[in-house]
């Protein structure tokens, strides 16, 4: 019988998790602060620690420093109320393996303390000091490269994500630019059975039209004017894997038809080449435009949009995902810190409420960016609201676009934004949270078409 013991100085609470988790077959110690804890580690065989995070004598965080002084490892998971995300996040930098927001959800409790059980044994054994524990009950965590998320519109779409994965459909990924489509599609494929396969990525929107075929297909040498060398298309790269096609709307006509026709037939042709070859590849597309709307313009063709949109998902919002700004904070910020041979262990709580508080047009490749900066201006141990002082300022006037504090601030923010995108003026809109229009009247105005 495993044995768990609870930290929880609201004793009619802890009586409930107790007299839970015992009928599940647990068996509890309790514990109403961080002294008796202790005691009680030392004391009894205990297989995981269920702990509050606010405690009279100290927080749920002073148990990891204690194990780790003293040279154990046991599993520990952390309840806080939402208030509190921040605080959850250092105590996993510390060792923590999960924490649970108030009110628990049972279900969900009782399949992180499995999780936390499970790994157990790979914890025991002297730790490593502020070490975070690779362990499947990382709040969705699913690779080192990008974090899930907790809310429930990140929730249902990786739910998504995993039911979808392991079918052959052909999936199309639609939302705003920044929003994670790329690594939503890698996903994907990393859960399918081609996941030991190539996975090609393509941004169309990068591609000049006359090279596309080429890009795709491939071509021999002399096919045309420039081609020295025989090339290997995307296709064939992809072979037995996945191929990406990222703002897939951008494609010209005919080259949608030369897709659509390599998908039906399972054949690609390279320029230049009188021999086919056979391919298999799974599609998954991305765009940030409306593509029915494209149909009725007449640009994309009907037949390629079903093809490639056997099931759709929809990237919500940054601002969609409150309970996830943090969290993705303190992702970029471990980023940052690795890239920068920095050691920042967090935010302040006005810098918190800043990035809780701002719009996020950008998403979270605005949020990336703005961290990356913060962790470089930053010369304490956190990372405080005036290393933020950009989002501090848009987040007090949200429906003011931009909402920058005087025309040179503005003109620095509008080169910024069209460094970032590649000169593209749409996606520079976006980032800025303001519309096209709008923006190519800042553009004459400060003359920053001629200063680029």
């Amino acid at each position: 019988m495993k044995s768990i013991l609870i930290v929880e100085d609201d004793i009619t609470y802890g009586i409930m998790l107790k007299t839970w988790l015992t009928k599940k077959g647990f068996q509890i110690h309790s514990a109403s602060n961080v002294a008796r804890a202790q005691k009680v580690i030392e004391t009894e065989a205990i297989d995981l620690i269920l702990s509050d995070l606010r405690l009279p004598d100290q927080d749920g965080i002073g148990i990891l420093r204690w194990q780790i002084k003293h040279g154990r490892m046991i599993p520990l998971i952390i309840m806080t109320g939402y208030a509190d995300i921040q605080s959850a996040v250092q105590a996993m930098k510390l060792g923590a393996c999960d924490y649970v927001p108030k009110p628990i959800n049972p279900d969900e409790l009782l399949k992180k303390i499995d999780e936390a059980l499970k790994k157990g044994d790979m914890m025991s054994g002297a730790p490593v000091p502020g070490q975070k524990q690779a362990t499947s009950g990382t709040p969705s965590t699913v690779s080192t490269d990008f974090l899930e998320g907790e809310s429930d519109a990140a929730k249902q779409l990786y739910n998504y994500v995993r039911l979808v994965a392991p079918t052959t459909m052909s999936v199309l990924i639609t939302g705003a630019s920044g929003t994670g489509k790329e690594y939503v599609a890698h996903r994907i494929h990393q859960l399918s059975k081609r996941g030991q396969h190539p996975f090609v990525a393509i941004d169309c929107g990068a591609i000049p039209k006359e090279l596309a075929a080429s890009e795709f297909f491939g071509h021999v040498k002399g096919a045309f004017t420039g081609a020295l060398t025989d090339k290997t298309g995307a296709f064939v790269e992809a072979n037995g894997g996945t191929i990406f096609l990222d703002e897939i709307g951008n494609l010209s006509y005919e080259i949608q038809i030369q897709l659509l026709r390599a998908l039906q037939e399972r054949k690609i042709r390279p320029i230049g080449s009188n021999k086919e070859i056979q391919v298999d590849v799974r599609l998954i597309s991305a765009t940030n435009e409306d593509l029915e709307q494209q149909i009725g313009k007449g640009t994309f063709r009907e037949d390629l949009y079903h093809r490639i949109n056997e099931f759709t998902l929809h990237m919500p919002l940054l601002k969609e995902r409150k309970e996830d700004i943090l969290l993705f904070a303190n992702f970029f910020l471990d980023k940052a810190n690795q890239e920068m041979d920095k050691h920042l262990i967090g935010f302040d709580a006005q810098a918190c409420k800043v990035m809780e508080m701002y719009h996020w047009p950008g998403n979270l490749r605005q949020m990336k960016n703005v961290i990356r900066r913060a962790t470089l201006l930053a010369t304490g141990n956190l990372i405080t609201v005036n290393d933020l002082a950009d989002l501090q300022y848009a987040s007090a006037a949200p429906s003011a676009g931009i909402s920058l504090r005087n025309e040179e601030t503005e003109k620095r923010h509008i080169i910024e934004a069209l460094r970032q995108t590649g000169n593209n003026k749409s996606r520079a809109a976006q980032l800025l949270g303001i519309d096209r229009k709008t923006l190519y009247n800042k553009l004459k105005l400060y003359n920053i078409g001629e200063s680029l």
